[in-house]
């Protein structure tokens, strides 16, 4: 009797072209969030600070929504959803490397911003149902242990669901080809 040997190339390489048959398409959507987190009603209003730290925060918390989005959605949703990610992840790190941050350093630093996204991720899903604990969430990291401005919290939290809301009205297919809609912070916030 004779051994078989298995090669996982085979499933390495379907992988890989289910991955690269979102990439585009997840960094269309990413960009979008991108775009919607810079609106400078956020930080002029609202107050999000105009830091290195209250953009990435802004950008986490839309590309939370679009990745929250995707992920409810059937199938391939949560294949876009993970090229959304990897868009933002590979995103931080040519920025970080744009910055000036040494080769050595740059994955140390790309992996603590992934843990932070995720802690966020977490945070936010478990407050979601309760508009109090969302507020409280969003305000711990936005401002992150500062004082945020008087309401902007709730007004926060006004955005993120009238956004999910905009973004639940999209069809998957407009979303598998990269095109998405952001309602503007201000409309949102209302």
């Amino acid at each position: 009797m004779s051994a078989r040997v298995f090669s996982s190339e085979a499933g390495l390489a379907g992988f890989f072209r289910r991955r690269a048959r979102h990439e585009r398409a997840g960094f269309q959507l990413y960009t979008a969030a991108v775009t919607a987190a810079r609106d400078p009603y956020l930080y002029v209003t609202l107050g999000v600070p105009d830091t290195l730290d209250g953009r990435f925060d802004s950008v986490a918390l839309h590309a939370y929504l679009v990745i929250r989005r995707l992920n409810m959605a059937p199938p391939p949703g949560a294949e876009l959803a993970q090229a959304v990610f990897d868009a933002m992840f590979s995103d931080m790190d040519v920025n970080l490397r744009e910055m000036g941050v040494s080769d050595m350093s740059v994955g140390k630093r790309n992996r603590a911003m992934w843990e932070a996204f995720h802690g966020r991720s977490v945070a936010y899903a478990a407050a979601w149902a309760d508009g109090e604990q969302l507020a409280e969430a969003i305000a711990r990291n936005v401002w992150r242990g500062q004082e945020a401005p008087a309401g902007s919290p709730d007004a926060l939290v006004r955005l993120v669901r009238a956004q999910a809301e905009c973004l639940a009205e999209q069809p998957l297919e407009a979303l598998l080809r990269g095109e998405i809609t952001f309602i503007p912070a201000e409309e949102a916030a209302r």
